[in-house]
């Protein structure tokens, strides 16, 4: 597996932005720290992406939340971890129109506790939301993200 630190992060973005499922429907990572703690990503309303009604379509609206946690867990925790995306759930509020985005972020204490609970019982799961919001900051979709992380054996 490559590690995105040994990717230069000026490379890693247009790596990431030219990535066929999220080239397709027009989602761009815009921002990440070096740390890997803060994600941003955004799409705008295109054809690519709109649905029947003329909004975001639900898939793409999911796809840029995909895998983003599991990425930045992986990094974050380092080698001696195993980082899965176990399940997901999307709430839809309002349609989705214009440009839409997503912050994502991890927390020291979040990764104290993974770590506590994975040297205590071997393995844990995380239920890890991000909310979608359009131009204006409103939320349109909320999703769960189920993360499950164990020791390497």
């Amino acid at each position: 597996m490559i590690s995105w630190r040994k990717i230069p992060k000026h490379l890693l973005f247009k790596a990431i932005n030219v990535w066929p499922p999220f080239l397709g429907a027009g989602i761009r990572l815009t921002k990440l720290a070096p740390d890997f703690k803060f994600i941003r990503v955004e799409m705008a309303l295109t054809k690519l992406n709109t649905n029947y009604v003329g909004v975001h379509f639900g898939g793409s609206l999911y796809s840029m939340t995909d895998p983003w946690y599991m990425l930045m867990l992986i990094e974050i925790l380092g080698s001696d971890y195993v980082v899965w995306d176990k399940a997901a759930n999307i709430r839809f509020r309002k349609p989705g129109k214009g440009r839409v985005w997503a912050e994502f972020r991890i927390e020291d204490d979040l990764v104290e506790s993974i770590k506590a609970d994975v040297a205590q019982h071997g393995k844990t799961e995380r239920v890890l939301p991000v909310e979608i919001k359009n131009g204006d900051g409103v939320t349109i979709a909320e999703v769960e993200k189920t993360i499950w992380v164990a020791l390497k054996r």
